[in-house]
């Protein structure tokens, strides 16, 4: 396992490898960044197929979260940890706890919270070892909880802003939007979707959670291998990562992708070619950027629940003139947030 040589490796300040035998952990915290703050990204719970894999994950996903947070103007850096799930994982309380253990010693310079696989349950075990953790039990009228609702809404603000800069609409009713992936952020955005009059097809690997959103919300089933080049409006990609390629592409008749998943894209490349299909893409960090906002101000204590619904609402200007400048320049949406990110942490912007 080598990390100075992973093509995801972006000079990283800190990896760190975190095993415990007697609790099966075994761990990696990857910080990307502390330039704007402590380095803040959810913890992932998740089989790979190996160590490699894993490592190229949280490589890849921290780097996003330092970008990610700095075009939501947070006062975080980018990190990211992921723990690997193994066939016999029994998900013991001791052994989240030992991952809190391991977060401490950091001393603050990486804060977790939830992400793929993990719970509000689980991060309040994890809380019983270090303060340094987010998306607790909600409190009344206070920031905090399962980020999921509030990824959601900002996705939801993307789509609108999304279907204005490229469809001329300033309404989602009739619309049709593929969700690839309804676990809890497909979930809540589907719900916000359908009360829009929204027309929703769906898929997920679950088929129990697609039963679920075609039962509520009236959605039409779609299979995993066609939802990408569903006849849709917009495409909205809400599982995992890198499913925007060379050999997918050519496949979407979507002429919007704006969705909650993390590194859609497989290499910074996809953004040119989705590009020149006419397709306009919403850059991952920016439109997903909800749930990591909830977690700084529940972390910060600085703003109430009103003010997150507040500032995750900024999400669509802010994506509204990443388009404009793609528009006016023919730059690439990735392009484009991916330098405005990095003047960010720069101190340039």
């Amino acid at each position: 396992m080598s990390v100075f040589s992973n093509p995801a490796f972006d000079n990283h300040e800190r990896v760190i490898f975190c095993r415990d035998e007697p609790t099966g952990l075994c761990a990696i915290i990857a910080i990307h960044s502390t330039a704007l703050g402590p380095a803040a990204g959810g913890t992932r719970l998740w089989t790979y197929a190996n160590d490699d894999d894993a490592l190229h994950d949280v490589l890849r996903l921290s780097q996003g979260m330092s970008y990610k947070n700095a075009m939501a103007g947070l006062k975080f850096g980018g990190g990211k940890a992921v723990i690997m799930k193994p066939p016999d994982f029994d998900g013991s309380e001791a052994l989240f706890e030992r991952f809190g253990e391991f977060i401490d010693t950091l001393d603050g310079d990486y804060v977790t919270a939830e992400d793929v696989g993990m719970s509000v349950e689980i991060m309040a075990t994890i809380a019983r070892r270090t303060r340094y953790v987010s998306g607790l039990p909600l409190q009344s009228g206070k920031a905090g909880g399962d980020p999921s609702p509030k990824t959601a809404y900002g996705v939801y603000y993307g789509i609108e802003a999304a279907a204005k800069a490229r469809l001329g609409r300033d309404s989602l009713e009739g619309l049709r939007v593929a969700v690839q992936g309804v676990g809890h952020v497909g979930y809540y955005l589907c719900k916000l979707l359908q009360e829009a009059g929204a027309t929703l097809l769906v898929s997920d690997i679950d088929e129990t959670r697609v039963d679920r959103v075609c039962s509520e919300f009236g959605a039409d089933r779609v299979g995993s291998a066609q939802i990408l080049s569903a006849d849709v409006d917009v495409l909205a990609p809400c599982a995992l990562g890198s499913i925007l390629h060379q050999e997918s592409i050519p496949g979407i008749t979507a002429r919007i992708i704006a969705g909650g998943a993390n590194n859609q894209l497989r290499s910074p490349q996809d953004g040119q070619r989705l590009a020149d299909a006419g397709i306009l893409y919403a850059p991952d960090y920016v439109i997903n950027a909800g749930g990591i906002v909830n977690v700084a101000c529940e972390y910060f204590g600085d703003v109430d629940d009103d003010g997150v619904m507040d500032l995750v609402a900024q999400i669509g200007p802010r994506l509204a003139d990443i388009f404009d400048e793609a528009k006016r320049t023919g730059e690439p949406t990735n392009v484009i947030a991916d330098r405005r990110a990095r003047e960010i942490i720069a101190g340039d912007a």
